[in-house]
Formats: C-alpha cells, sequence, structure tokens
C-alpha cells in the first residue's frame, strides 16, 4: 500500500524555491484553527499568493438538490419561527423552554451554549447573528450567512450514530438571532491536535479511527464533504463513541463530482492539493485530514506542523512524511497510504476500512443501515413491478 510516486506530484505542481518570503504573524493557535478572519496561503507553481478562507470560491460551491436529497432521519428537524427571550425563576436567561447554563465554546460563525429543556435534557445551542453573518462576504453572490444555510440544509439530512444531530433551528423572522440547537456531547475531544504527549495509545487510538471511518464514509456515500476534519470537532461520549460536529465549512456535491475549489477549513489539516489553488476532490482532502488525524492520536502532533502559516504549508506541500521507526508496521503503512501527498495515489476510506491495522481485534468495520437507502430500494421496486 502507502504512497506511490508523490516526490512527482510535488515536482510537477510546485517550485518552492520560487516562494516569496512572508510574514511570520501567524501562530501556532491559528494554524490549528479554523479562525474565521485569517488569511490562507494559496502556492502555485511560480509563486505564492493569499485568499481568504472565508471568501475563497472560485465558482459558486454546489448547490444541494432540494428535488433528489436523501434524508436520513426518522425524526425531521424541528423548525421554530417564533423566538421568546427571557428569565426562569432563578434568574437564568432562556431562549424559548431552554435554559441557559454556561458558554461551551465558539465555532466558526457564533459561539455555542449549553441550554437545558424544561425535562432538564441538556442541548448545545449555537448562537448566530444574521445581520453581522450577512455582511461577511464569502463569494461574490453569497455571504458567512449562506454558508450557515448551507450546514442546516445538509445536517436536516444526516442520522447516523457518529455524527452530532441537529434538533431544532430557531429563525424568528423578526430576530436577528439564529439559533441551531443540536446534541449535547457531555465527553472530550479525540486528542488535541496542539500536543497529545506520547499520543493516547495504539488501542484507543484504533477505536476512535474506526468511528472516525464510519463517520466520515457516511458523509461520502450521502455526497457530503465534511472539509475540517480534526481532533476539536471530533466528539466523544461518555461511552467512548466518537461523533463528527461543525459542518460549517461542508459542502454537498451531485453525482460523482466531488470537485471544489474552497480551502479547507484548517491549514495544519489541508490536504497538499488544497493549498495549490485549483480544484481539488472534496473526498481526497477529507482522507488527507483523517490520515493527520490519526497522526495526531499516534504521535501526539501534527505531521507538517510549521512555525507559521507559510512554513506550514510548505512542509505539507514538499516535506516527505516521517515516522519513528519503533511505529507497528501495519500503522506505518496505513499512514503512508492516508498522507501520500498524490491524491491520485492516496488509500481511498473504503481501503483504510478494511485496512489490517483496522480491522486487527475489531474487525471489518460495520456500516449502519440507512433509511434512505431503503426508501430508494422501496421506490425501485415499486418502479420494477
Amino acid at each position: 500500500m502507502g504512497c506511490g510516486n508523490c516526490q512527482g506530484f510535488i515536482e510537477k505542481h510546485v517550485k518552492m524555491d520560487s516562494v516569496s518570503p512572508l510574514s511570520t504573524q501567524f501562530s501556532q493557535q491559528c494554524i490549528l484553527s479554523s479562525c474565521e478572519e485569517h488569511t490562507h496561503v494559496v502556492f502555485y507553481e511560480g509563486g505564492v499568493g493569499h485568499i481568504s478562507q472565508k471568501n475563497c470560491y472560485g465558482e459558486p460551491p454546489p448547490s444541494i438538490d432540494k428535488k433528489n436529497q436523501a434524508i436520513c432521519r426518522g425524526i425531521p428537524v424541528k423548525e421554530t419561527t417564533h423566538l421568546r427571550r427571557g428569565q426562569n425563576a432563578e434568574g437564568k436567561k432562556m431562549i424559548n423552554e431552554y435554559v441557559r447554563e454556561h458558554k461551551i465554546g465558539s465555532g466558526s460563525y457564533g459561539k455555542v451554549v449549553l441550554y437545558r429543556s424544561s425535562s432538564g435534557k441538556p442541548f448545545a445551542i449555537k448562537a448566530l447573528s444574521k445581520s453581522r453573518l450577512s455582511r461577511v462576504r464569502v463569494a461574490p453572490a453569497e455571504t458567512a450567512m449562506t454558508d450557515v444555510l448551507r450546514e442546516v440544509s445538509i445536517m436536516k439530512r444526516l442520522e447516523h450514530q457518529n455524527i452530532v444531530n441537529l434538533i431544532e433551528v430557531i429563525d424568528d423572522p423578526e430576530s436577528d438571532r439564529f439559533y441551531m440547537v443540536l446534541e449535547y456531547v457531555e465527553g472530550k475531544w479525540v486528542c488535541d491536535s496542539a500536543g497529545t504527549p506520547g499520543g493516547i495509545g495504539e488501542g484507543c487510538a484504533r477505536k476512535y479511527f474506526r468511528d472516525i471511518i464510519a463517520g466520515v464514509m457516511y458523509l461520502h456515500a450521502h455526497n457530503i464533504i465534511h472539509g475540517d476534519i480534526k481532533p476539536e470537532n471530533l466528539l466523544v461520549t461518555k461511552s467512548g463513541r466518537v461523533k463528527i460536529g461543525d459542518f460549517s465549512v461542508s459542502n454537498a456535491f451531485e453525482g460523482d463530482n466531488d470537485e471544489l475549489w474552497r480551502t479547507p477549513g484548517t491549514p495544519a489539516f489541508t490536504a497538499p492539493e488544497c493549498c495549490l489553488g485549483l480544484t481539488y476532490h472534496g473526498k481526497a482532502a477529507d482522507t488527507w485530514a483523517v490520515g493527520v488525524t490519526l497522526y495526531c492520536m499516534i504521535l501526539g502532533s501534527c505531521p507538517f506542523m510549521g512555525d507559521c502559516l507559510q512554513d506550514t504549508y510548505e512542509r505539507i506541500i514538499s516535506c516527505p512524511l516521517s515516522l519513528p521507526e519503533k511505529l507497528d508496521l501495519e500503522l506505518k503503512d496505513l499512514l503512508r497510504g492516508l498522507l501520500c501527498k498524490d491524491p491520485m495515489q492516496r488509500i481511498t476510506l473504503d481501503v483504510a476500512a478494511s485496512h489490517p491495522w483496522v480491522v486487527r481485534d475489531g474487525g471489518p468495520i460495520c456500516q449502519t443501515s440507512c433509511r434512505c437507502k431503503e426508501k430508494m430500494d422501496i421506490v425501485d421496486s415499486v418502479a420494477l413491478a
């Protein structure tokens, strides 16, 4: 297995001696996060260019064909068009029936807060400002609010044990606030990409990796590119199950055309072909990010991390993958296959799912039954009858 002709891919697409020096103002934190305002650097043959991470569409992104949407969900996402804001008897802030507990963190476009329903069940609610996002231009005819609506449209389709579930959308036409009520995962990240000394161990990494593979394969089977696979978007439940979250830079595609132009969300997890200023295939880019995530879980750091953004991209494009001599041989083979710089030679997730290191002790990765596929089979059966 392994990489194939990576060096040929590098030499064909980029001449590293022609890259002009850039400022080293970008911190490691910026390289490891999908910051809304930071600049991406795009390497291409003969030079280097700058594009905003949030406005780098060469053309409008692929739209979602609503007529042919495959809906997996058993229970549709609740859509609420009225908003009540107030306080409960204890003075805690409320949104409709949800009582505010505390802030959890920040996403690409807004903050995420822990709320509880009237029954006491916890939910993670993403709060967004429609007016602010409508002013952020991401393409000639699109704003950041378009991204949010795309995220909602994508999540409305999905239901899988390894995907964070969207429960409700609150969008009052008379309010500036937009809320996404999400399943709350009370756990942790699979690891810290900024550094988990010594990694999390092969056994734990294999268990998490199997869940990650299952979730991303499900997305790809439903024509969804996540675009920002990384440890911070991979949450572990108390029972040890990994759930993929944050679809804020995700895209849907039609048929087999998964070509994209927009640079993915986080520099340290960006595939080499995404740094070249050309179209790339979303599935292969997600696969690369899955490989970087596995590397992080095993070795406790990102494989091509530089001192600044330019250095990181140079390493992603040109530096060979370095693996410790003592590393398990099958694991080495898997990492080399996932982190092959040439996307045409990079292994697919289907191949990774049956790799000897992955199936060791656990057997093949089971794909859960899919409601939308079952519905399509029924329709096909009726049509043939």
